[in-house]
């Protein structure tokens, strides 16, 4: 390509939920602009992770500056790790993105050491050819950035994930005079969020959960547990705030929570009341009205603490007739039957349950709706424009919403998708092509295995391993094991030849079901994991196998 050639090529985020990454290159020089992954759906067994298709980076790794990075979910840093065993860059991002993406790296041992590069908005760096200044954003996490990209064609400005807030609670104002005053100079090429462009008028501001939240925690007479995502911040300051105004002490309860706030604490972006914590295992022990607890698991995992918690196998939470629950989270679409199934289990216990859509809210969005999408592409007023992070029908809903613009200098706008080439130079934008793209599944449990096509893993699996089924047929009204347990196998010739072997499987799976309680045992999701984590820890000490388990279990 010649050096007067401008590419912006999405590698994930488009067309679909997640996995959000974006390469700029002009001649030699090419920066990559996040680098998320995305949870497997349910179709695809035995995968922990799905990441973008890193190809086209590393066929031209040694035109590769640098990482950039807008904020810190997971969709946007959650394949560093891979990335970086590949290609080795420094990566750019706020104190609190990458003290993130150090938690995620610990994870995994890198042979180089990784070269974070602290920003902070306003600030402006060099990556060959690019000038890149980082401006504040709100989102529903702390210390989000857009980008002002300057290329020797033109400015790109990349939003990352937003909302314009206009009452953030710590205050932080979206920085939209800076966006004004690149939209008065002229921008070439604006990329932006187009997660909520299917919604009218404006999102909320975050200041909006705290009347709700002062309600409940007026009037709850027993625990209050609150469960919302661990990276939000405002809301878990606003937890610890309304905790101590009315007596409460708080738990921290789940991994990623105790994790998430100690970082956010030792960041300064958290304040926690003297005295107000409380250890997880000291809860039960206070009188129900003095305790808070703060978990995670808003989305039914089977293993979470909060659906552990619902089932009353936690070692130190349970809740109790009297207790208020709170989910101040959304409910992810695919999620709601484990969702639900969840908030069954502690509502047949006596706990007030709330959820969903209240007015006031529980929770609310951290990603724009129309109005606020309206705004930026009136401040910013583009050349060109590109709508990013969300599937078509979103992509498409946000290239209308620009339309007005065409009499305001917007020459054209593009409906990309994942590996899509938009080239520009002097004489205009246009598509130029595709590059390689598509998904890499991650098989954290086996090694870090990774899993370029679902079809050639399972084949793979099922012809040096075979397959077992554990077939469990159990009464949902009793919890009561029907039939004996069945252990089917195919191309597992232990257990086809050993009946011995199969007779001892068969007691895992008894022991895994006699162990475990009657809503544990109504809830397939939790009991299937148990199952296949119990006969798969005895197959492999007795086999040092890994076949693939499949639990079945029958309601009868």
């Amino acid at each position: 390509m010649t050096d007067q050639k401008l590419q912006v090529i999405p590698l994930g985020g488009l067309g679909e939920f997640g996995m959000n990454m974006t390469a700029i290159r002009f001649g030699d020089d090419i920066v990559a602009i996040d680098c998320g992954m995305m949870f497997p759906g349910a179709e695809l067994l035995g995968v922990d992770l799905v990441m973008p298709d890193l190809t086209f980076l590393k066929e031209n790794q040694q035109f590769v500056r640098a990482v950039v990075l807008t904020h810190g979910h997971e969709d946007h840093i959650g394949a560093l790790p891979y990335f970086l065993s590949e290609i080795d860059v420094p990566v750019y991002g706020t104190a609190f993105t990458l003290a993130l993406v150090e938690r995620r790296l610990e994870e995994h041992e890198l042979e180089r050491e990784p070269r974070l590069i602290p920003i902070k908005p306003k600030q402006a760096v060099q990556i060959g050819p690019f000038k890149i200044e980082f401006i504040h954003v709100t989102h529903s996490i702390v210390s989000a950035v857009a980008l002002a990209i300057t290329t020797p064609l033109g400015v790109i400005i990349h939003t990352g994930d937003y909302k314009v807030d206009p009452t953030p609670t710590d205050n932080d104002m979206f920085d939209l005079h800076t966006l004004a005053d690149y939209g008065k100079r002229g921008v070439l090429l604006l990329l932006s969020d187009s997660t909520n462009s299917d919604r009218p008028g404006f999102t909320e501001s975050e200041r909006a959960v705290r009347p709700r939240m002062e309600e409940i925690f007026n009037r709850a007479e027993g625990r209050v547990v609150v469960a919302c995502f661990s990276s939000s911040i405002h809301r878990i300051q606003l937890i610890l705030d309304l905790s101590r105004e009315v007596g409460r002490r708080v738990a921290v309860v789940g991994r990623s929570m105790v994790s998430v706030t100690e970082i956010a604490h030792s960041l300064g972006l958290l304040e926690i009341p003297d005295d107000i914590l409380l250890r997880p295992q000291d809860a039960m022990g206070l009188p129900a009205n003095k305790v808070t607890v703060l978990i995670s698991g808003t989305q039914g995992e089977p293993m979470s603490a909060l659906s552990r918690v619902a089932v009353d196998n936690h070692k130190h939470i349970s809740v109790e007739r009297g207790d208020t629950v709170v989910l101040s989270s959304r409910i992810i679409p695919g999620n709601e039957k484990a969702i639900f199934r969840m908030i069954d289990h502690m509502a047949r216990r006596g706990a007030d349950v709330l959820y969903g859509s209240m007015n006031p809210p529980l929770h609310v969005s951290g990603h724009a709706s129309a109005e606020e999408m309206k705004l930026v592409l009136n401040l910013v007023r583009p050349r060109f424009f590109m709508p990013i992070h969300g599937e078509f029908r979103q992509l498409t809903k946000h290239a209308r919403l620009a339309e007005h613009l065409r009499f305001a200098g917007l020459e054209d706008s593009f409906v990309m998708e994942s590996g899509d080439v938009l080239e520009i130079d002097k004489q205009g934008a246009r598509r130029a092509g595709k590059v390689p793209v598509g998904r890499i599944c991650i098989d954290s449990g086996s090694v870090g295995e990774v899993v370029e096509e679902m079809v050639i893993r399972d084949r793979r699996h099922l012809s040096e391993d075979g397959i077992v089924l554990a077939i469990v047929a159990i009464n949902p009204h009793t919890g009561r094991l029907e039939h004996p347990p069945e252990i089917v196998s195919r191309g597992f010739a232990v257990a086809e030849g050993d009946s011995d072997f199969a007779e001892a499987a068969r007691q895992v799976v008894v022991k895994t079901l006699e162990g475990s309680n009657r809503e544990e045992k109504a809830d397939l999701g939790v009991m299937k994991e148990k199952i296949r984590a119990d006969l798969k820890r005895y197959i492999v000490k007795e086999t040092s196998r890994r076949p693939l388990i499949m639990p079945v279990i029958l309601e009868v």
